[in-house]
């Protein structure tokens, strides 16, 4: 998934002057030197991320929604299972796990020397506490919806840990990556505490988070010793502040940001593992029409958009699976709705609406790639009569009115997967779930959905979930565009970062060479 760009986007023309050697009005306190680079930094093997918007209020890694607040939490939490690069799963604080024969009982054998950050032993009763708080129902649903599952789950002693679910469950596995933590450990929300390789510090609001390496993990030691979180939310001052050496390592960044970068760095390009679409609310006249949001299919350009935002880099997708899902992804669904202005208007004049609309769709301010993407869209939209009018709001803002509130009409988001399972992108569609900002209801889809978490054959169960899919292509839930490129700047003295096939930045295999 991942390659070495070669040429920074030669072909694009130049937005504004390059920003070279420009201050962001922070000072690092280090040398600078090899083009800018603070070699204070490299000396004591620290770096500072440059990331997009600040965390959730809380840093609970049981209650957080944000792929930007977990992409930093992966790096002090760990489950009894973890993510491989390669998309796998392997033992992680379970040392090894054993299934029975019909598939309701899994033994776990705890890992010996596992610790959390403040320095006590990991215990079978963690565990069990931590999956019963992800399992509780009596306030609603779980927070880990498939957790609803599980009939016990019990310490044998302090190294064994039994799960009983109520019947064999393909995907069941997949979700005991969930995070584990202290029992009755009360300060989640402000003070993380995780066995992970690295240990949360500090963290100063709209500023900054700041983790350090956790000397006694148990596995194979971070490198760094210390690693800043820097928001920027202003797209002008993060290229400032990458210029200026200020910024050693930099994810998601567009092709036009790149293009502006000096040779300092390194581009690194792989996927950013999630479904970028306009999102309509299914519940909001007109978009409560199927043959309105067919209508607004067929007049998107997908190859335009990726062309405008990314230099054409991004694959397309046509559903809400994305390309790292490689046994569950449709590339065929991209061609459901080809571009086509003359069908989008002879479906909207069947709708009622033959001199089209007016619509808003909020964006978030911060993501760039998203802001630049309802540039282009809002301009396709017009020459089908459907006047689109962007609302650019804080992040924080977006995620409580849309997201959370679903106060919205249409919104641009990429949305992304916990775990390597299509359950976790295609749940969230389901009539009522919690997640489920777009207020997407069909009986057809829940019924599929239903069958396929109770499959007992892996290959019937991607075909379900396939049927699902195709059944959200077809009625147009949203206006699907692509997964984006993931186009990371990194200082090039440092090496070692993987690209996964979920939402994460692993920081433990990063190095100075």
């Amino acid at each position: 998934m991942k390659k070495r760009i070669v040429t920074l986007f030669l072909a694009l023309i130049m937005v504004g002057t390059v920003l070279c050697g420009c201050g962001d009005g922070s000072s690092t306190g280090g040398a600078q030197g090899n083009n800018g680079l603070d070699m204070k930094r490299a000396a004591a093997n620290e770096i500072v991320v440059g990331i997009a918007q600040d965390l959730e209020d809380s840093l609970d890694p049981h209650m957080s929604t944000s792929a930007g607040t977990r992409e930093v939490l992966f790096n002090i939490y760990e489950g009894l299972m973890k993510i491989t690069p390669d998309g796998g799963l392997i033992p992680a604080i379970a040392e090894k796990y054993e299934v029975s024969e019909d598939g309701t009982v899994y033994t776990f054998t705890l890992r010996d020397g596992v610790k959390f950050h403040n320095g006590e032993s990991v215990t079978a009763e963690d565990v069990v506490y931590s999956i019963n708080r992800c399992a509780d129902t009596s306030k609603g649903e779980p927070l880990v919806s498939a957790f609803s599952v599980i009939q016990d789950v019990k310490a044998v002693d302090e190294k064994t840990v039994i799960i009983t679910i109520d019947e064999a469950n393909l995907d069941f596995i997949c979700y005991l990556t969930t995070a584990i933590i202290p029992k009755d450990y009360d300060a989640l929300d402000t003070m993380p505490m995780g066995t992970g390789p690295f240990k949360f510090v500090s963290r100063s609001v709209q500023d900054n988070i700041v983790i350090e390496r956790f000397d006694d993990y148990w596995g194979d030691a971070a490198s760094l010793t210390k690693v800043t979180y820097k928001i920027y939310e202003d797209s002008t001052a993060l290229l400032m502040a990458l210029n200026a050496g200020t910024i050693d390592l930099c994810a998601h960044l567009t092709s036009s940001q790149v293009a502006q970068l000096g040779k300092q760095f390194e581009i690194l390009e792989g996927t950013m593992n999630l479904v970028q679409a306009v999102y309509l609310n299914n519940d909001r006249a007109p978009f409560d029409n199927e043959k309105v949001r067919q209508a607004l299919c067929y007049a998107i350009n997908r190859d335009e958009i990726m062309q405008f935002v990314a230099d054409g880099h991004g694959t397309a997708v046509g559903s809400s699976i994305y390309p790292a899902f490689t046994k569950y992804f449709m590339p065929e669904l991209v061609d459901t709705y080809q571009y086509d202005p003359a069908k989008a208007k002879k479906l909207l004049a069947e709708a009622g609406y033959p001199n089209g609309f007016d619509m808003t769709i909020m964006v978030a301010s911060n993501n760039q790639p998203h802001v630049d993407t309802a540039e282009v869209v809002t301009e396709q939209l017009k020459a089908v009569g459907v006047n689109a009018t962007v609302q650019l709001v804080e992040w924080q803002t977006w995620y409580d009115q849309a997201y959370q509130g679903r106060n919205f009409q249409a919104t641009i988001v990429g949305l992304d997967a916990h775990n390597v399972t299509a359950r976790d992108m295609l749940e969230r569609f389901t009539t009522g779930h919690a997640k489920n900002f777009i207020n997407y209801s069909n009986k057809d889809y829940d019924a599929l959905f239903k069958k396929a978490i109770a499959a007992k054959d892996e290959t019937e169960q991607i075909a379900l979930y396939k049927q699902m899919e195709s059944l959200l292509s077809e009625t147009a839930a949203n206006l699907y565009i692509q997964d984006l490129c993931d186009l990371v700047a990194i200082r090039n003295d440092l090496t070692g970062l993987q690209f996964y096939p979920t939402y994460v930045l692993d920081l433990s295999t990063v190095h100075y060479q």
